[in-house]
C-alpha cells in the first residue's frame, strides 16, 4: 500500500494508505481527515510533501473508509507519511 492524499467533490481531504486508486471510488486504509490546515502548509498538496504542522487540525484514525467522488489523489513523501502518523488527533 502506498500513503496517498485524497480529495473528494464533497471537498474532503484525506489521507491514508491505499492499494488501488483508480475510479471514482478509493478505499483507504489507517485513514485520518485533515479538518484545517494553515496557509503556511501550501495547500493540499502541502500536506502531501511536508504533511500537517503547526496549527493543523486532524481527525482520529479509522482502520477503512470507503471515499466516493474521488477528485484526486497525490503521492504522498515518506517524510509527509511520517507528520501524518505521528500527528496527534484534533479534539475540539
Amino acid at each position: 500500500m502506498r500513503p496517498v492524499i485524497i480529495t473528494t467533490e464533497y471537498r474532503g481531504v484525506f489521507f491514508g494508505y491505499a492499494d488501488t486508486t483508480t475510479g471514482d471510488t478509493v478505499v483507504l486504509k489507517n485513514a485520518r481527515n485533515a479538518i484545517y490546515w494553515s496557509s503556511e502548509t501550501g495547500g493540499f498538496m502541502g500536506l502531501a510533501s511536508d504533511g500537517p504542522g503547526k496549527g493543523s487540525r486532524i481527525g482520529k484514525r479509522v482502520d477503512q473508509i470507503e471515499l466516493r467522488r474521488v477528485t484526486s489523489v497525490v503521492e504522498c513523501s515518506d517524510a509527509a507519511a511520517a507528520a501524518w502518523e505521528r500527528e496527534a488527533a484534533y479534539v475540539g
